[in-house]
């Protein structure tokens, strides 16, 4: 018996065969929003790792991160995405990036 979650991945599937073959009625649009803003600092302590050391590992510019946490600046959408990941998956994150 198939699960709720194994189900989702089978209906998707159906959905990109269908598209891929014309029907691009097929897809399912899901309506998604970037998180309008992440703690920055506590997503970097909760890893245990200095500023330098976070930047270094997740290819962030050192200067950009210091700014983030001092709320000088914000992140882009795409670094707020990148930084939720890390928050809520890192090791997702490190498989992709092939950190050890």
């Amino acid at each position: 018996m198939k699960t709720s979650g194994g189900q989702k991945i089978l209906d998707g599937l159906d959905d990109v065969i269908a598209w891929t073959n014309g029907d691009e009625n097929a897809a399912r649009i899901i309506n998604w929003q970037a998180p309008t803003s992440v703690d920055v600092r506590v997503i970097r302590q909760k890893m245990g790792m200095t500023q330098r050391q976070f930047a270094a590992r997740f290819g962030l510019k050192l200067d950009s991160l210091r700014n983030w946490e001092q709320d000088k600046r914000v992140p882009e959408t795409s670094a707020r995405v990148l930084l939720t990941v890390i928050d809520l998956e890192p090791e997702a994150v490190k498989r992709a990036l092939k950190i050890g």
